[in-house]
């Protein structure tokens, strides 16, 4: 008990007693404890709740990582008595990759600073899972990743300099909507201008492509229609709004896709395969008469649907590390492999901070 620091029973027999009263009989119980259970408490537990005494395991607080809670519960035998419960063979067990994780995360000696510019900044699970990507790209980097969140609303050219001192990169994540899209795309500005990392994600992509018109091809009026729809350089529009597509037949293209990469990209680079497939979730496009402009002027398109009718990734060519990408890869990014892009984005971020500490 947190605010009286005392060790009490009583809560989880009368949680049990609760749920036996809908008719649910545990068979394991996980007790979220700040401290270990003693022989005399995990006794009481198991004789009131009915559960045998080595089914009664502790939970622990972590101070350091959350993936620190396999390997605790893995000490508590949690796994041998699931399998147990459920009538499997028992197997040999090895965490030693998991092991080296959590040893990566405790011993990492290196840190970069990862600036997200978001609309949804104040509330830490809008983009928990592009977090968490970061942190798996740092475990391939051995480096930490210092998460920077950045609220893209209080962006303004006098301001950037300040709101992006000490970033060592900088990623644009995904969203709808029109709230915060200018500072979006000064942001955008900014990492390409001053050669720093810099990672759309869909509408992070997006915001790439509108400012690349406005700034390098002169369309000073260049957005999306979500944003303007009598916009004279609709850049970024439904596949319906754009001469010789056929409409799609739904309102948003989602779930797995395949892509082609373009071979001589930072792209291919990273995947090392010339077809992949990611997950998707939008309904604008890059607007396929700006291809050629854009191509001519540096933004390479990187990889496209196999027909290729659809932009799925574009990077800069003169840039040491700018990619945008249409789909959503943290979808696909596990502690134990990182996806492709978040490890090389965070990689060229670190060579960023150690070049910028030379000059």
């Amino acid at each position: 008990m947190g605010v009286a620091q005392e060790s009490k029973t009583k809560p989880t027999q009368h949680s049990v007693s609760k749920l036996r009263e809908i008719g649910i009989s545990p068979d394991i119980i996980l007790c979220r404890t700040g401290v270990e259970l003693t022989e005399d408490m995990r006794n009481k537990i198991s004789l009131f709740c009915d559960v045998e005494e080595r089914a009664v395991i502790a939970a622990m607080d972590i101070k350091n990582t959350i993936y620190e809670v396999p390997l605790n519960l893995r000490q508590g035998s949690l796994d041998e008595i699931v399998l147990e419960k459920l009538g499997m063979e028992k197997r040999k067990q090895d965490l030693s990759h998991w092991e080296g994780i959590v040893n990566s995360l405790r011993s990492a000696e290196q840190t970069v600073n990862i600036g997200i510019a978001g609309k949804y900044t104040d509330y830490h699970d809008s983009y928990k899972s592009i977090y968490e990507a970061l942190v798996h790209g740092g475990i391939e980097n051995d480096v930490e990743v210092n998460i920077v969140k950045v609220k893209v609303e209080n962006i303004a050219r006098e301001n950037l300099e300040d709101r992006y001192r000490d970033i060592n990169g900088i990623l644009v994540p995904g969203g709808f909507g029109e709230r915060g899209i200018e500072g979006k795309i000064l942001t955008v500005e900014h990492a390409r201008t001053r050669r720093i990392p810099m990672f759309g994600i869909c509408l992070g992509m997006q915001c790439m492509v509108i400012e690349f018109a406005r700034n390098v091809l002169g369309f000073t009026s260049a957005n999306s229609t979500e944003f303007d729809i009598d916009t004279e350089y609709p850049v970024i529009s439904l596949m319906e709004e754009q001469s010789g597509i056929k409409n799609l037949g739904g309102t948003m293209r989602l779930g797995a896709q395949p892509a082609l990469l373009r071979k001589t990209t930072r792209v291919f680079e990273a995947y090392e395969t010339d077809l992949i497939y990611e997950r998707h979730r939008h309904r604008y496009e890059f607007t396929n008469k700006y291809r050629d402009i854009m191509q001519e002027h540096g933004l390479i398109i990187a990889a496209t649907s196999p027909d290729e009718m659809l932009v799925e990734a574009v990077e800069y060519r003169d840039h040491p590390w700018g990619i945008g990408v249409q789909y959503h890869p943290e979808f696909k990014s596990r502690p134990v492999k990182a996806h492709e892009l978040f490890r090389d984005f965070v990689k060229k971020s670190l060579e960023y901070k150690k070049a910028a500490a030379k000059t």
